[in-house]
């Protein structure tokens, strides 16, 4: 994988990158020291090229089309809105490729994409100790005053 681009070519996820897509999974995953099953992972990626469930995914890529950044998004219906909401649930960037617009680059077509799709709404979250990151959010749309609780179900 390629140097810093101070841009980058954002396509939608394909099958054929599913090597690099891994490579990239794992170094969010690892970011927020979750551990998956590999059923889940492989479940993750079939349903991001396919589409299904609301699902879509972007990558950004290198000028050889090597994937660099990754975001996945899910459009889901609101009770506040006629055109549901776009949740951008994963965004990541290999390190080698930080500095430049390529997250600035990733969020900005989610936004795009969302919209096209009849989206009124895009909005995400990260951990609060991410620094880096919120420095661009704050450029990209605005913190909210929700607090956000989790709870695992069962199965």
């Amino acid at each position: 994988m390629g140097g810093v681009p101070t841009a980058a070519t954002v396509r939608p996820l394909r099958p054929d990158d599913h090597r690099a897509w891994a490579v990239l999974w794992a170094g969010y995953l690892r970011f927020y020291r979750e551990d998956l099953a590999p059923d889940v992972t492989a479940e993750t990626f079939r349903r991001l090229c396919a589409g299904t469930g609301g699902l879509f995914a972007l990558v950004a890529c290198d000028e050889g089309d090597a994937p660099v950044g990754l975001a996945h998004a899910v459009l889901h219906p609101s009770t506040w809105s006629t055109g549901g909401y776009c949740y951008l649930e994963d965004l990541f960037v290999e390190p080698s490729a930080r500095g430049g617009d390529v997250a600035r680059d990733l969020v900005e077509e989610v936004a795009a994409e969302a919209a096209r799709r009849g989206a009124t709404k895009l909005h995400w979250q990260t951990q609060a100790y991410n620094g880096r990151a919120r420095s661009l959010y704050d450029a990209l749309g605005h913190v909210s005053s929700s607090v956000i609780y989790e709870r695992d179900l069962p199965g």
